[in-house]
């Protein structure tokens, strides 16, 4: 079942790539007392995520520290190197986004948002979607309705839904 507003976020492990290697956090601690905005797509340095998904939340990253969020989070079912190698080729990290992995796709799957697509080499991967989360429990959630579109899940359009 796939987790809608007002649910409380699944509790996760997700990994990044620390100054000494690889490290894990929960994003329960991430989120809580905390108003977040986490972003999910299928994959680093595809098409769609790369050219429209990142940079409509580095455009808006300032519009949302004015709403009061604490900080933009965004999740990919990739590892933690190549997080970090895309937070920093797409300009995310310097504009102070969380790149996040989350590669058995655990937290994907959790949330309800997991699909495959095996001619596109796609597996277990996310869904695109954007949320609001304040202290833990999911207050907007907009989902595409296909992986390929980044409408409803673009950072001016959860700016305006806000």
């Amino acid at each position: 079942m796939a987790i809608s507003q007002g649910d409380t976020l699944p509790d996760a492990t997700l990994s990044y790539l620390g100054d000494d290697g690889p490290a894990t956090l929960q994003l329960s601690e991430k989120t809580k007392d905390r108003k977040v905005v986490i972003f999910a797509l299928p994959g680093a340095y595809t098409g769609v995520c790369s050219t429209a998904h990142v940079p409509s939340f580095i455009r808006t990253k300032d519009q949302f520290t004015e709403k009061g969020v604490d900080e933009i989070i965004c999740i990919s079912v990739n590892d933690p190197f190549v997080m970090k190698a895309w937070g920093e080729a797409t300009g995310a990290t310097a504009a102070g986004i969380t790149m996040l992995g989350d590669a058995e796709a655990a937290f994907t799957k959790a949330m309800g948002r997991d699909f495959s697509a095996p001619p596109a080499g796609l597996i277990d991967r996310s869904k695109r979607y954007a949320m609001v989360v304040e202290n833990g429990t999911v207050t907007l959630i907009q989902e595409e309705e296909n992986p390929g579109m980044c409408e409803v899940s673009g950072g001016e359009a959860l700016l305006d839904a806000m």
